[in-house]
């Protein structure tokens, strides 16, 4: 038995009868947690994450927005087997070649994940977004939880690391109070939260799958405009979803806009190559 498995994940494993484990594989990770694929003696497949920084309520959180998304969704999402101390045991997914309606696939079951919604923004509890926790108490109003649980949460992340001037500080206070000007109301629905084209993969059957979500209830304009931070997703995909869920013009434009939380959460994490983008937004909007 892999000395890297931990006890208790090995005592899951006799308690649900299941094979010992035969082979660990450790195939990397991000910035919140170390990944590891679990070969069983039987040719089964689980996979370990191990959260690096050993808090629980890391392993709660996905574990529950993995949940929740599976509930209201048709898109294929992990199944979570078993959650312990900073262990969280999934479903391994195999991976093929995405199908010829993958993105239509996708854009189709995003749209009906949005097309639900709850009286209030926010989630039961803070989930985590590549690491940094995001405050989800609970508020009527979208324009105060997306101004205070996000853009003013992240700029003061930043500020006290010395990421930003209290200038840069100052505007992004601004623009948090103007939301309104630009940005349309919209019921809440629920969100992946981190919806960038890591997070999504194709399964055996060439389905699309999500992976780590950082789940709350929120704009559904937030997640589109997440899909467009790091390259975009396929054309399909756009077309299906507005065909499915109409927005109003110029949500393109609007997708800077929200994409300011995840570019603070990016400079918090990760440094200051995400600052020019920053800095930018700061300029035009709240010159």
């Amino acid at each position: 038995m892999p000395d890297s498995v931990p006890e208790p994940i090995n005592v899951w494993l006799r308690q649900a009868r299941r094979p010992a484990v035969a082979r660990a594989l450790r195939l990397g990770g991000g910035a919140a947690a170390e990944v590891s694929r679990l070969d069983l003696h039987d040719g089964r497949r689980l996979l370990l994450k191990r959260y690096r920084s050993a808090e629980p309520e890391k392993v709660l959180a996905e574990a529950r927005g993995l949940a929740d998304l599976a509930r209201n969704s048709r898109l294929h999402l992990p199944e979570v087997l078993y959650q312990y101390g900073d262990c969280l045991l999934l479903e391994y997914i195999d991976s093929a070649e995405p199908a010829g309606d993958f993105w239509q696939r996708l854009g189709e079951g995003l749209a009906e994940l949005h097309g639900q919604s709850k009286p209030a923004f926010g989630y039961g509890i803070d989930t985590f977004c590549g690491g940094t926790r995001q405050p989800n108490t609970q508020m009527p109003d979208g324009y105060g939880f997306f101004a205070e649980r996000r853009l003013l949460h992240g700029a003061a992340l930043c500020f006290d690391r010395r990421l930003l001037s209290r200038a840069e500080l100052q505007a992004i206070e601004s623009i948090a109070q103007r939301l309104d000007r630009w940005l349309p109301p919209q019921k809440p629905a629920l969100l992946h939260g981190d919806l960038w084209s890591g997070n999504v993969l194709s399964g055996p059957a060439g389905e699309p799958v999500l992976i780590d979500p950082a789940v709350y209830w929120g704009w559904p304009e937030a997640d589109l405009a997440m899909t467009k931070l790091f390259g975009g997703f396929g054309d399909a995909f756009y077309d299906t979803y507005l065909g499915c869920r109409p927005l109003e013009p110029g949500w393109e434009r609007r997708a800077e806009l929200y994409n300011l939380w995840h570019l603070l959460n990016h400079l918090y994490l990760f440094g200051a190559s995400y600052k020019p983008a920053i800095t930018d937004l700061c300029r035009r909007f709240a010159g």
